[in-house]
């Protein structure tokens, strides 16, 4: 069916699109007063980044990851978010968050610490993980943060729809998931928040910037380069061609990856003679958390699980989006605004017909998200709409956000509200004046302070912290918060008293793939 017979049909009962689910994972570096990357370990007071429910870290001992639970409005993600920054500003010792995805200063590798677990065999496994990550990428490239935001489809809308099996459920976000990769190159430009990198980033890595100042590196109409050459990419990825057909598909094409040896990787030991693990295998991708998507298919797994195990066993429970940079701008770098958005995007994604991808669309893709990335922003940039057609990105994204907007109003009639149709003309705006965007708003201020992009981000970072400061969790929230970290120091502590098996003879369980 297509997009207006099934808005058609939903408007019907629009009552059935309430209770979208959502939760957030935001990366931030801990940063000292003056800038610099953190050589301090995790805050105990902060819990275990082994087990703590809403407070781990990413790469870096330094690079802290906020979890919310799921909920079912916007408002209520943002406040737990909110709880849970609250928290870690009371925690921090004399200690800053990065409020932008592009790091601070930063030294050379052997200086950014790597994610610290404890000495339980999992806590082990997650460090190994990260040193591989640095063996193949640099930790450097690690230091990049962002927003993954979580999204899944409530039951009523499923029935709604007539999709009332796992199996008709997975094959619908494999088509959102289609989607979503042929149009994320939208959120790119309308979200992107990092035109501009410090020079301490730059520092021997090759590159196609411009000098913007003595401190700053950037790209005039540049929108997310942590989402081009400097961010998450990888060359051993690149003969990738991960499918999104099926899960099926996808699996297979996991495992593959998961599997076939890189010859770069069989260089670098994954045990040297002193027992001491650098990498847990030499694989294209160790664990399935290394392939480098703007979106994921996911399934909460069991302990033990692999989570192609848990795809392929129970299907797509929710898929994750990994494009989004922090906004410095916001205290929580994402806004209400942005998340009705995200849900609407989304939402269209999946009710629109997706044919099936081909290696040479990804190509395709590829070429037009470095488009997005590097040149966003620039008037006549044309992007590639099929294998023989171009178009201005502003005509194309004018085109998605119609379609949106038609989704944006029954949205609004579900939730008695007319938040989502303002959502969709605030990045409409955008497409019509780009000097709205995050990545100019960003460089203009540069540009009229006369301020490198380390001082935007300083002056962003010790803003947002005298705001926290000024508005403290109650007591009653901080005693809850505190009973949390402690538990999780004792559930961490008993992981480690209950390993039966050596750290050898776990991986060969932890990395085991299914038939």
């Amino acid at each position: 069916m297509s997009l207006p017979h099934l808005l058609n049909s939903l408007g019907k009962s629009p009552e059935v699109l309430r209770g979208l689910l959502r939760g957030i994972e935001k990366e931030s570096l801990r940063v000292s007063k003056h800038g610099n990357l953190s050589n301090q370990p995790h805050p105990s007071r902060l819990g275990s980044a082994l087990t703590h429910p809403s407070i781990t870290t990413d790469f870096s001992e330094a690079q802290l990851e906020l979890i919310t639970g799921v909920h079912n409005s916007p408002e209520k993600c943002l406040a737990e978010l909110e709880k849970v920054h609250g928290f870690v500003f009371a925690n921090l010792d004399n200690e800053l968050l990065w409020p932008a995805s592009m790091p601070c200063i930063v030294a050379a590798d052997e200086h950014i610490p790597v994610g610290q677990y404890g000495t339980s065999n999992i806590g082990m496994a997650k460090t190994v993980y990260r040193r591989g990550l640095g063996v193949r990428y640099g930790r450097l490239m690690q230091t990049i943060s962002g927003i993954h935001y979580n999204f899944s489809i409530p039951d009523q809308l499923w029935q709604a729809l007539y999709i009332n099996d796992q199996v008709a459920k997975t094959e619908a976000y494999f088509g959102l998931i289609r989607n979503f990769r042929r149009w994320s190159w939208l959120l790119l430009y309308a979200f992107g928040a990092s035109p501009a990198v410090c020079k301490s980033f730059t520092r021997g890595l090759p590159h196609n910037l411009s000098e913007l100042d003595e401190g700053s590196h950037y790209l005039p109409y540049a929108t997310s380069l942590r989402m081009g050459p400097l961010g998450y990419q990888s060359d051993a990825q690149t003969q990738l061609h991960i499918s999104y057909n099926s899960v099926n598909a996808y699996t297979n094409s996991m495992v593959e990856a998961l599997t076939t040896p890189y010859p770069d990787y069989a260089q670098a030991e994954v045990k040297d003679n002193h027992g001491e693990f650098h990498q847990l295998s030499t694989s294209i991708i160790q664990i399935e958390n290394e392939f480098y998507g703007t979106i994921r298919p996911k399934r909460t797994i069991h302990k033990g699980e692999r989570p192609v195990t848990a795809l392929r066993s129970r299907g797509v429970e929710y898929v994750e989006v990994r494009c989004i940079d922090l906004n410095p701008f916001l205290r929580l770098g994402i806004d209400a605004e942005e998340i009705r958005f995200l849900d609407t995007f989304l939402l269209t994604c999946l009710l629109t017909d997706s044919p099936p991808d081909s290696v040479e669309e990804s190509t395709r893709l590829t070429r037009n998200q470095l488009a997005a990335v590097e040149r966003g922003r620039d008037p006549a940039l044309v992007l590639e709409t099929d294998q023989f057609s171009t178009q201005p990105l502003s005509t194309w994204a004018n085109e998605l956000l119609r379609a949106c907007n038609d989704v944006a109003q029954l949205l609004d009639q579900a939730n008695e509200t007319s938040d989502y149709t303002a959502a969709v003309a605030s990045q409409g705006a955008k497409v019509n004046n780009p000097n709205l965007t995050p990545s100019a708003r960003s460089l203009a201020q540069m540009h009229d302070e006369q301020i490198p992009f380390f001082r935007f981000a300083m002056n962003q970072a010790n803003a947002i912290s005298e705001q926290f400061a000024a508005a403290p969790l109650t007591g009653a929230t901080m005693q809850e918060m505190d009973d949390i970290a402690q538990t999780s120091h004792d559930t961490q502590r008993e992981a480690e008293a209950a390993d039966q098996v050596s750290f050898d003879e776990f991986l060969v369980d932890y990395l085991a793939l299914p038939e």
